[in-house]
């Protein structure tokens, strides 16, 4: 609904938009500046992180049931960085050309299980990722996995941490980080 409005507006005014898709955003900084610091995050990347370093007892595994090959769930991980650099690209894209707008698809075009996901953090953190399945939730799909070519024809965008061990490897990383500054020194 919202690109609908966009783009009437634009018919109506002089104005141009870039509506990101955004897939499913995972990792951190690779140079650890920055990262996910929500409470009750429900993303998968970031809870299995959790549950790695223990601060979750486990990932719940919401189906079972999916036409894929390990009957979960297969998403497309985008990096937060590659993200990013979407967002300065398509806001230079927008300056550059003031007559045109854009609606693009920010993933990969390619996804991981959920298992895969699990798996991965796992390997990262040295230990498995205790799991217990759920019901599938409503309205869930085997698979959803971006459509990228937009985004690669008119940006010059070009993934840099699309590679599943690196986004989980920066996110356990953060993780860790922000482990160690909520605890506090008690050396005094």
């Amino acid at each position: 609904m919202t690109e609908r409005m966009l783009e009437d507006l634009a018919r109506s005014y002089p104005f141009n938009y870039c509506a990101l898709r955004y897939f499913n955003v995972a990792g951190a900084d690779p140079l650890g500046r920055t990262g996910p610091s929500g409470a009750s995050s429900t993303h998968l990347v970031k809870v299995a992180v959790e549950t790695a370093l223990g601060k979750r007892s486990e990932v719940t595994v919401y189906g079972s049931d999916f036409a894929t090959p390990d009957g979960t769930g297969v998403r497309d991980y985008i990096d937060v960085s590659d993200l990013a650099r979407a967002h300065v690209l398509a806001l230079n894209e927008l300056f550059a050309s003031p007559n045109v707008s854009h609606v693009l698809n920010c993933g990969y075009g390619c996804g991981h299980s959920v298992l895969e996901v699990l798996d991965m953090v796992g390997h990262a953190a040295g230990r498995p990722i205790p799991r217990v399945f759920g019901p599938r939730q409503p309205g869930d799909l085997d698979r959803v996995v971006a459509d990228n070519r937009r985004l690669k024809e008119r940006l010059p965008w070009r993934p840099r941490y699309d590679e599943l061990h690196a986004i989980v490897t920066d996110a356990l990383r953060w993780e860790e980080y922000l482990r160690r500054c909520s605890t506090p020194d008690i050396t005094g």
